[in-house]
């Protein structure tokens, strides 16, 4: 009897032959990420609890992210704390602020890889499927104890098998495709399952593409989302439920508020005013993204009266971008590009919302408040959307713009960043 990618990897880290959906396993663990909103609570827990010493250091990685610069007293306060217990718990693997946004730092600096079992203080470790590794986040009490144990329990997922066939359109994106899901599937569907993707369409799929289908599985509430096989079809029998999507048939969507799941064609909200254009995030903002909006702003401008915030998703990504000449084409265009960093995505700061304003981003969530005031407005698109919304001042569907001027959006989401 054949196994899913999340029981394959489940058993292996238990150091059992096979494991069946439902069942409780206490597994090993390859990896652990912390970021810098929660490194110091973990290990101050761990301080205060007498622990001193973790289970393996050189599994563990240390990403500062999400309020960097520290804008506030607290804030760096708290860094310091941070990297006074790094030290003293001897984490060599710690990436200082400007490194980049955690989960692409991981896969660039390959802490992690293909079957692994990855855990994380963000609850969009789930991007670590895109290389086929199985990652969740988790709480801080759960970090603590997986820090000084090396393990953790686990409830072996059930499966829902996606199979893509085909190829995305011009103007169509990973974004899309997972926008769609969402509307498909919810946030109820795929409670604590894991997402397995499969089928022919895979391989026209980069790494920069599967990061950002993977990262927005927590949004249905997955356990793990993974692209196990490039090739591969799923056809095993552990699967609970099966989703066929057609490429070629997907069209832009937007997730318009308050919930990610509340998405609709881009045609039934094309003409609403924006305030702000963000593009970054863990989820899309890849190099791959900035070439999308670079292309379509490269020698015009934004629309009055619209701001456009850009975050690389780390310096890496910063400097492909400066090579190729697109933050010359942002900047030129109107953009503020800021350093890497999550903090206009989760209202950290840089790019915080006024109330009445409305904003389209590329990230991945729209929850009222998110992004500053309560009684603004968040909808989240594609690169493309964003990058043409931008140019309009409102809502706008970029295929036809894109029709306009040939070429621009043939770029593939199969072609994959250069290293620095």
């Amino acid at each position: 009897m054949s196994a899913t990618a999340a029981e394959t990897i489940l058993a292996r880290a238990s150091g059992r032959e096979s494991v069946r959906a439902g069942e409780y396993v206490v597994a090993e663990l390859d990896a652990l990420m912390l970021h810098d909103i929660f490194a110091a609570d973990v290990l101050g827990l761990l301080e205060r609890t007498g622990i001193r010493r973790l289970s393996d250091p050189e599994r563990v990685t240390v990403i500062f992210d999400h309020m960097v610069p520290a804008p506030s007293v607290a804030a760096a306060a708290h860094q310091a704390a941070a990297r006074r217990l790094l030290r003293a718990y001897g984490i060599e693997a710690f990436f200082e602020m400007g490194r980049g946004i955690c989960h692409q730092v991981m896969v660039e600096e390959g802490r992690v890889g293909p079957g692994q079992l990855v855990v994380g203080t963000d609850s969009h470790s789930t991007t670590y499927g895109a290389v086929g590794a199985a990652g969740c986040g988790i709480g801080s009490s759960e970090m603590a104890y997986a820090l000084a144990t090396g393990r953790l329990w686990f409830r072996v997922p059930e499966t829902i098998a996606v199979e893509l066939e085909g190829r995305l359109a011009p103007g169509v994106t990973a974004k899309d495709l997972v926008l769609s899901q969402m509307r498909d599937l919810g946030s109820r569907q795929a409670q604590s399952r894991s997402v397995e993707y499969g089928g022919e369409g895979v391989a026209s799929l980069g790494r920069a593409a599967r990061m950002t289908i993977a990262n927005m599985g927590v949004e249905m509430g997955a356990k793990f989302s993974i692209f196990p096989d490039a090739t591969s079809a799923p056809d095993g029998p552990g699967y609970v439920a099966t989703q066929l999507i057609q490429l070629d048939t997907l069209a832009p969507q937007v997730a318009i508020p308050h919930h990610v799941e509340s998405v609709l064609p881009v045609t039934e909200v094309e003409g609403t005013a924006l305030d702000q254009v963000f593009v970054g995030s863990c989820t899309n903002g890849r190099i791959e993204d900035l070439r999308q909006v670079a292309v379509v702003l490269r020698g015009r401008h934004i629309a009055k009266g619209v701001r456009l915030i850009v975050t690389p998703a780390s310096s890496t990504v910063y400097r492909q971008a400066l090579r190729e000449g697109l933050v010359d084409d942002l900047v030129g265009a109107g953009a503020l590009v800021e350093g890497p960093g999550c903090g206009p995505c989760f209202g950290g700061h840089m790019g915080l919302l006024a109330p009445g304003e409305r904003c389209l981003g590329t990230h991945n969530r729209n929850f009222r408040g998110r992004m500053g005031s309560p009684d603004a407005e968040i909808y989240l698109g594609s690169p493309f959307t964003a990058a043409v919304s931008a140019l309009q001042g409102r809502i706008s569907d970029p295929r036809p713009w894109l029709a306009e001027h040939p070429g621009t959006g043939d770029r593939e989401e199969g072609a994959d960043a250069v290293p620095a």
